[in-house]
């Protein structure tokens, strides 16, 4: 752990639609937000693309190869034990469907969609919230997008990309 227990984090990202902040929830989801952080001072996040937009539901990015395949070659522990909900703003990590398989990619909750779909099962760890920015995040929700190979229409029509993603603690 290069966390700590004791402080706040939270993340500031620059991207191609302008900026936002997301406040770390290091409470509840100690190893996700280690792992957060760690890749994002790495720079592992620098120039990676929103590889899956669905603007009711949410934009998702983390995928170094931006096909949505890729991550950092090793998983990370579900922290599934949370009072919090999946709603607009929220910040969770992505996985492949099986426990446990967290890595790298992320998505941000952007509209009724997100809380329909996912409270009544929760599978993925939430590990923060935008607390500035939405305005941003919706921006990118709007993206056009065109069908994936399975018919699901989420692929963007234009590069969005992170530019990159500042750690601060409190």
């Amino acid at each position: 752990m290069s966390i700590k227990a004791d402080k706040k984090y939270e993340a500031v990202f620059d991207t191609t639609e302008g900026k936002f902040t997301v406040g770390l929830f290091n409470d509840t989801a100690p190893k996700t937000v280690n792992n957060f952080v760690f890749l994002s001072k790495q720079k592992f996040y620098d120039g990676v693309v929103f590889h899956r937009i669905m603007k009711t539901f949410m934009i998702q990015t983390g995928d170094p190869t931006g096909t949505g395949t890729g991550g950092p070659g090793y998983n990370i522990e579900d922290e599934l034990k949370t009072t919090r909900k999946y709603e607009p703003g929220i910040v969770a990590m992505a996985n492949t469907g099986r426990p446990n398989s967290g890595g790298s990619q992320f998505f941000i909750c952007t509209g009724p969609d997100c809380a329909r779909s996912l409270n009544p099962n929760p599978k993925y760890t939430i590990f923060g919230q935008v607390t500035s920015g939405m305005d941003v995040v919706q921006k990118i929700a709007a993206t056009p997008v065109k069908a994936s190979p399975t018919g699901e229409e989420s692929v963007p029509t234009k590069e969005v990309k992170i530019n990159t993603i500042t750690i601060s603690e409190k």
